[in-house]
């Protein structure tokens, strides 16, 4: 495994997401600047709405949990583990992401 530039922090939106490819696997990253760590990836696949949508979800908290609702049938997805808030067994791939210098980079 080893780390992947994707674009500056300043290409992201602070509490909103944006989809990136990743060796052809495309991503969500999601920006959230009161978290430590500020930036999320997640698999930009929507397992229940069969899309690739989830980078445009709504970036929220629900009963104490960092997550994003699906944009079809807002389904809640934790952003630290990929869990499904409302169906547990269901989960989305995560990525360990860093920010350097300014940029984003994701491992791969």
């Amino acid at each position: 495994m080893s780390w992947i530039k994707i674009c500056g922090l300043d290409a992201l939106v602070a509490n909103t997401g944006m989809g990136a490819i990743v060796n052809g696997q495309q991503l969500a990253l999601f920006y959230v600047p009161t978290q430590d760590p500020a930036v999320f990836a997640l698999d930009n696949w929507d397992p229940i709405g069969k899309a690739y949508v989830m980078a445009r979800g709504i970036v929220g908290d629900l009963k104490g949990e960092l997550c994003v609702a699906s944009p079809l049938y807002k389904q809640h997805f934790n952003l630290r583990t990929g869990q499904c808030l409302e169906q547990p067994a269901i989960s989305l791939a995560t990525w360990s992401v860093k920010v350097e210098d300014g940029s984003i980079w994701v491992k791969s």
